[in-house]
């Protein structure tokens, strides 16, 4: 039988609030295998971890319990402590008193009750529990970015000066993201470019740093130090080596039917182009879908033109194979589509405009040059009205908005009325606003600038209505501190729109098994301790992936996720998760139920020659690949014969703590 110390932690009061803690201590005294018992404040202490260790040596326990908050905060302390002790690490086992029981129940007696419960339920698996002990499996030193806007270029130089070899992948046809097409950065109004584009050039020229643009990801397998990516490259029709960049296939184009995206549709683009002046790669790109070449078999020019030799009207995707040791997720945002907001005039007007197509008309490489002009009739606006939270803090209509603040729409909306009003006094700038939400350094100095220094007209209240009156804009809102109906005949209405994931983060969160929240954010492993990292081994979070920010703070998790990587490569081997399935091949009928639904593929079959009471002969036999197997026990839960089980969790395990629960 075991010998098994109990140690029931008070957690300050977050747990001896609602449980007697002393009482737990006590009845667990009564359970078999039990030799110690006892309470302290904080266990995770080194006076509490002290503890442990000295009642281990002293009353040669086999197996401690240890009741105090989740798994995920402290089972890793705890097991370094019994380690330290001489005792197997996974002979630990934790009762969750805290989460589970003492912060969702407000009664003492029922508190301490569930505890109890919960503690024999962890001593009775804990009578089941057998030493085990990982493996290792060697580490790939090569990393994968997955989008090249700011995150993922700031992430890839961080673990390139490192000395590891990064591969970013990028969708669209060069690296740069959404801050390439912002004009001026807040709190400063430094030109977004001016710090952007150093750092694009930074990563091309880098010898560790390879740039795999207009790709994407195509496959995911393996785990952490060892995955396999297939990338796909798509074709540009436009050999990239050979290309200098030129701009002259850009020129002789006649095809001119495509929306700019860069611009954000605002102007039309040839069907051969280059997205922005400072593009990398710069290398042109043939748009398949508005190519003459492509439509009707005719024209050509572009290949008759280029000096070079680059157009290859025959070129295919590629697919490129790689290994990888760490995989960083900066797949970034995109504006929420305004058209569902048409209380707003947005399908009605052009001079209804989005946040960031208003940022690329002030932009001096926009689609006007960087002059104010209504998108109608190209004319000056004397009046822009601005409208704040436009699809954010949604709570009523969560189909067409979203819950959350997108945290940077305060900030931009000053941003942009400063601008206005520093180029062009006589326009005159209303903003619409619910609160002015601006926390970060240096923010609400540059608020009470937009309102002191510049004269904007900040409105406390929400528009109801925005009507199309002539080539006017009138906007019926509300003013709630002077408690009045507010009507503006507006040349301009600008909607700051929230920010979103980007259109692929939920299939690429799939393919990586990452977990994703209800908005479609990646989900960090642990909020306060872990808020660079995603539940899977091996995968990080860089920018606006895992939440709306801003570029200071993007660029300071895209520093936070390149360490994480960098701590990773930097080792030669892991050790592999022990509680890994294991096959009964006695009673494995081979029937490939695990195998389906293995996320992670460790599940391979072998024929095999079986020697048993009940049968002797070659079977096919399921057998686990202990290195990548990640011990999530989805096929203990399929296998219909029951061969499959999970070590640390076999089904003998569990249905113990439930027998102890049900006593």
């Amino acid at each position: 039988m075991q010998k098994i110390g109990v140690f029931v932690c008070w957690c300050g009061s977050n747990i001896a609030a609602t449980v007697d803690v002393k009482a737990v201590a006590q009845a667990l005294k009564n359970e078999a295998g039990v030799v110690f018992s006892t309470d302290y404040q904080y266990m995770c202490s080194e006076n509490g971890q002290a503890m442990i260790r000295q009642a281990i040596k002293e009353h040669q326990l086999t197996g401690i319990v240890v009741c105090s908050c989740s798994p995920r905060m402290h089972e890793a302390t705890f097991r370094k402590t019994a380690v330290s002790a001489g005792l197997n690490p996974y002979m630990v086992e934790i009762a969750n008193i805290r989460e589970q029981c003492s912060w969702i129940h407000k009664d003492i007696a029922e508190g301490t009750e569930k505890a109890i419960v919960l503690a024999r339920a962890a001593v009775a698996k804990l009578h089941k529990n057998a030493p085990l002990t990982a493996g290792t499996s060697p580490v790939t030193k090569r990393a994968l970015v997955i989008g090249g806007g700011i995150a993922g270029i700031q992430t890839a130089l961080d673990v390139a000066d490192a000395g590891f070899e990064v591969d970013i992948v990028e969708k669209s046809p060069t690296i740069g993201g959404r801050m390439a097409q912002l004009d001026k950065t807040f709190p400063t109004l430094d030109c977004s470019a001016c710090i952007l584009t150093p750092k694009m050039v930074e990563a091309a020229q880098h010898e560790k740093i390879n740039i795999i643009s207009y790709a994407e990801l195509e496959s995911l397998s393996g785990f952490v130090g060892n995955f396999t990516a297939t990338i796909r490259k798509k074709a540009r029709f436009i050999d990239e080596d050979k290309c200098s960049g030129c701009g002259v296939c850009t020129e002789k184009c006649p095809s001119r039917k495509g929306l700019d995206e860069f611009n954000m549709k605002l102007n039309k683009r040839g069907a051969v182009y280059i997205p922005f002046a400072q593009a990398i790669p710069n290398v042109a790109v043939i748009d398949a879908e508005q190519c003459l070449h492509f439509r009707t078999g005719k024209c050509g020019l572009c290949q008759k033109n280029c000096s070079a030799g680059a157009i290859d009207f025959e070129q295919k995707d590629q697919l490129i194979e790689r290994k990888y040791g760490a995989i960083v997720v900066a797949t970034g945002f995109k504006p929420i589509d305004a058209s569902a907001f048409n209380e707003y005039a947005y399908n009605d007007s052009p001079d209804v405009v989005t946040s960031l197509e208003f940022e690329r008309i002030m932009n001096a490489a926009g689609p006007t040059k960087g002059q104010l002009i209504r998108p109608s009739d190209l004319k000056h606006p004397h009046e822009i009205v601005v409208i704040q939270c436009v699809g954010s803090r949604c709570t009523e209509d969560k189909e067409k908005g979203k819950p959350y603040c997108s945290k940077i729409c305060c900030m931009y909306t000053a941003k942009h009325a400063m601008l206005v009003r520093e180029k062009y006094p006589d326009v005159k700038v209303h903003v619409f606003y619910i609160d002015a939400r601006t926390p970060g350094k240096n923010f609400d100095e540059f608020y009470r600038r937009a309102v002191e220094q510049y004269d904007v007209d900040y409105i406390k209240g929400m528009v109801g209505k925005v009507a199309v009156e002539g080539d006017k804009l009138h906007v019926q809102g509300s003013d709630l501190l002077n408690g009045e109906q507010v009507h503006i005949n507006a040349d301009m209405v600008v909607l700051a729109t929230a920010i979103e994931p980007d259109p692929t983060a939920r299939s690429l969160g799939t393919m990586l098994t990452a977990s994703m929240d209800t908005n479609d954010f990646f989900t960090e492993a642990h909020p306060k301790l872990r808020p660079v990292e995603s539940p899977p081994a091996g995968i990080f979070l860089s920018g606006v992936a895992q939440g709306p920010k801003d570029i200071p703070e993007t660029v300071a998790q895209a520093g936070a996720a390149a360490a994480k990587v960098i701590g990773l490569l930097c080792k030669n081997e892991l050790t592999c998760n022990a509680c890994v399935a294991q096959t009964n091949e006695a009673i494995c009928n081979g029937c490939s139920q695990c195998e389906k639904v293995c996320p992670y593929g460790a599940i391979t079959y072998e024929d095999k020659e079986i020697r048993s009471p009940e049968f002797r002969g070659i079977r096919r036999i399921a057998t686990v690949n202990e290195a990548i197997c990640q011990g999530c026990g989805a096929c203990t839960v399929t296998c219909p014969s029951g061969a499959m089980d999970l070590k640390g969790f076999t089904n003998s395990q569990i249905m113990s703590e439930v027998d102890a629960i049900c006593r």
